[in-house]
């Protein structure tokens, strides 16, 4: 298990904690994203939590996130929406059904960067990184060679998605806050 799986898993147990104290955040992100709570939160397990973070996280659920986040999803594999965020749907990005494709547009285009989406692939400017919370000039990139569908499960990933699931906190989204629940 890599650092990225074990901060989820982390996340997971820190939310099933706080909802047993009564903490509401973890409630309103399960109303948010799935549209109801999955059961009484006093019958919650970990696995509940665990597919939350996951979720939040841009993919389906937690066996996706750890396959995909421990490094060992293969070629032609669901990447989720991990390297996506609701901001980026109003930035200009050049989209591929095919990795080819897309790796020889990338070979054209100075500044920018592929990233897998789901069984997709996008081609990526600075500002679509600003987006996700990912640095667009981090040492990583040189050394992903700006191809992060490439560089799969590499160092160089490893630090781009440390920086982007950082990005992904419930306390970095804005408009989210943890209520008490009061007796």
């Amino acid at each position: 298990m890599n650092e990225l799986v074990a901060e989820l898993k982390t996340r997971a147990r820190l939310g099933l904690n706080a909802a047993r104290r009564g903490d509401v955040g973890l409630i309103d992100r399960a109303r948010a994203g799935l549209g109801r709570v999955p059961s009484p939160v006093a019958e919650w397990r970990l696995r509940h939590c665990l597919t939350l973070v996951a979720n939040e996280a841009g993919f389906d659920g937690w066996e996706q996130a750890r396959r995909v986040l421990g490094g060992e999803a293969v070629t032609g594999d669901d990447m989720g929406a991990f390297w996506h965020a609701p901001r980026c749907a109003g930035l200009l990005s050049h989209w591929f059904t095919g990795y080819a494709e897309a790796s020889a547009f990338l070979a054209g285009a100075d500044g920018r960067v592929l990233l897998p989406y789901r069984r997709q692939f996008v081609v990526a400017d600075d500002n679509y990184l600003e987006a996700v919370g990912v640095p667009g000039d981090a040492e990583p990139w040189r050394r992903a060679g700006r191809d992060l569908v490439a560089a799969y499960g590499t160092p160089g990933w490893l630090a781009l998605a440390r920086h982007r699931l950082h990005a992904t906190r419930s306390a970095d989204v804005p408009g989210r806050r943890t209520q008490m629940i009061r007796p």
